[in-house]
């Protein structure tokens, strides 16, 4: 007895492993051969291959081709074989635009960091064997890169450690996605290098928020330590953030960048408003970190750290939960999320507030509500499925292009350079900071004080994965959402952080909220310490990037999307575009 749905995917199986027509490379063979990885691949096919697949001969076979495999799936009914055509159409269809709509890169650029210091002291090296002074074990750096390479299973399980944390899974970098564009495929500019002006002005900016972690947001007007910051941060050559004329002030200092985040509360309503999921009502407060406790700024636990040891300290929570208020408290927020949870709650709430982008087709006639397509349910669907795709873009970012130290490891850099201990190229910029006056009375060492006890996780800076999951499933909101739709009760937290109070200075609109929740979530992991500001600025526009590429496929899936224009958003840069 056949099995038609069986055959129906046993053939369009067969049709995707057939070698390129008109091509002497096997695709499938060349790229599971023991040895090779996706970007000796790409290299090896070369621009010919890859100009048959993008060029319209090409596009034209590969409709002939699949058109010749609709004939085989099954003996069914011709309404059941038509319908199962079309959605194999559809799929080949979908990826072949996603492809041509991509970046088309062929090589990332890099800063040059990689090549440019043979012993890795601009690389993230944390969780190896190091010496005494936190630079890496050469064979053992050497082994994770012949891994990155190979992209191999067993050449991942012999990395050695230097302790008992582990890395956090490099073979993520070359994993595939079924849906948007493909992980290699997302461009983004080099990470700022180690010796740079810009790297300079993201440690002071750094060394100032853990400073400044237990001051409150609406205090900083009024805080001389929060003056101090400014007037240093003015004094660098090449500071990245938002300013005022030119200048960093109290309103403008530890911000993002674009102007919905100078507008309002440096907090978004979306983390300080009651969330209604279904019959339960959730108050946003928090726990938050002990104020006043900072963790591996001790050289030997600073050390012992970089080597992947168990941290030396266990968290200290405040025993009261608060409302976020201050830099900490944002930094335990990011420590302790659900990696879409801010954004599925943002999407409830502007639910529940019925802010709705009315220009989609959601109600696509008089006599039915939208739930699967363009309505509640497509907006959730929608979030959980960008994040994980923007997270395998960021991690083939991390591993194999720019290989990023962290901000703890700059700091321990710092601190050898400053005691003598080694010699780095380091910006004066950073070395001649005022910071370090504050920082060495406080903690008797030069370290970057860190927010959390373990530091950073085990993976790369560059970009931030909080920054590209919040580009990502921002994009999606602004595509759902109507961005002038006004908050109508907007808040702030008292400086205590125990209750919320009205907040009436000026109107809140859901896109600047949108685009201030996004800096949120990713400068909270500057807040802890463990991420530069170009980790965040990066990470938006890569995640940003992904989201569109998924709404571009997903408009096309229902009988409301015939009649669609697309969606509009605004993007992290300002322009207004048509998906």
């Amino acid at each position: 007895m056949t099995n038609n749905g069986d055959n129906a995917v046993d053939t369009a199986a067969r049709c995707t492993e057939q070698p390129i027509r008109g091509s002497s490379v096997d695709m499938e063979s060349h790229a599971t051969r023991t040895g090779d990885s996706r970007r000796q691949f790409l290299g090896t096919v070369g621009i010919a291959a890859i100009g048959f697949l993008l060029g319209s001969s090409g596009l034209a076979r590969a409709k002939s081709d699949t058109d010749g495999c609709s004939d085989d799936f099954g003996n069914r009914e011709e309404s059941v074989h038509d319908r199962l055509r079309d959605a194999y159409r559809l799929r080949v269809r979908t990826a072949r635009d996603t492809l041509l709509a991509g970046d088309r890169v062929t090589t990332h650029r890099t800063n040059g960091d990689h090549e440019r210091y043979p012993d890795a002291m601009a690389d993230f090296t944390k969780g190896l064997p190091h010496d005494d002074h936190g630079i890496v074990d050469p064979e053992a750096y050497a082994t994770l890169q012949r891994a990155l390479v190979e992209g191999d299973l067993a050449a991942f399980d012999s990395i050695p450690r230097g302790g008992q944390r582990r890395l956090a899974e490099p073979e993520g970098a070359h994993g595939f996605e079924l849906v948007g564009v493909d992980p290699h495929g997302v461009s983004a500019d080099p990470a700022p290098a180690f010796a740079s002006a810009e790297t300079a002005a993201e440690m002071v900016e750094l060394y100032w928020q853990a400073l400044c972690r237990d001051i409150p947001f609406q205090e900083y007007p009024d805080s001389d330590l929060i003056a101090a910051a400014v007037d240093d941060l003015n004094s660098v050559s090449e500071f990245t953030g938002p300013t005022n004329g030119g200048q960093v002030t109290s309103e403008t200092v530890f911000r993002g960048l674009d102007q919905g985040n100078l507008q309002g509360p440096y907090l978004s309503q979306f983390l300080w408003q009651t969330i209604t999921r279904g019959a339960i009502e959730l108050t946003q407060k928090i726990r938050t970190g002990e104020p006043g406790v900072d963790y591996l700024t001790d050289y030997d636990e600073w050390l012992a750290n970089q080597r992947g040891a168990m941290p030396a300290h266990e968290q200290r929570f405040d025993a009261e939960k608060r409302f976020i208020r201050n830099g900490r408290d944002l930094a335990s927020y990011v420590q302790q999320d659900i990696p879409f949870q801010a954004y599925e709650n943002a999407a409830l709430l502007l639910l529940s507030m019925g802010a709705l982008d009315p220009s989609l087709p959601h109600d696509a006639d008089d006599t039915t509500d939208g739930l699967l397509n363009f309505g509640p349910f497509d907006v959730l669907d929608a979030v959980i499925t960008v994040f994980n795709c923007a997270l395998s873009a960021a991690w083939y970012h991390k591993w194999v292009v720019n290989k990023r130290l962290r901000p703890e490891e700059f700091g321990g850099r710092v601190h050898d350079h400053r005691t003598g201990c080694a010699s780095y190229p380091i910006h004066d910029d950073l070395l001649t900071s005022s910071v370090f006056d504050r920082v060495e009375e406080e903690f008797g060492a030069s370290l970057l004080p860190q927010a959390y006890p373990e530091g950073c996780p085990l993976h790369p800076s560059y970009p931030a994965g909080h920054a590209v999951i919040a580009g990502a499933c921002i994009t999606v909101l602004k595509a759902y959402f109507d961005e002038s739709f006004v908050f109508e009760n907007p808040v702030q937290a008292t400086t205590d952080g125990t209750a919320l109070e009205p907040y009436v200075d000026e109107d809140l609109t859901v896109g600047s909220e949108l685009r201030k929740l996004a800096s949120n979530m990713a400068i909270g992991r500057n807040w802890a310490g463990i991420h530069y500001r170009s980790d965040e600025l990066s990470g938006l526009r890569i995640g940003e990037k992904v989201a569109i590429s998924i709404l571009e496929e997903r408009k096309e899936i229902s009988l409301q999307g015939q009649q669609f224009e697309g969606f509009t958003l605004t993007t992290f840069d300002g322009e207004r575009i048509r998906i």
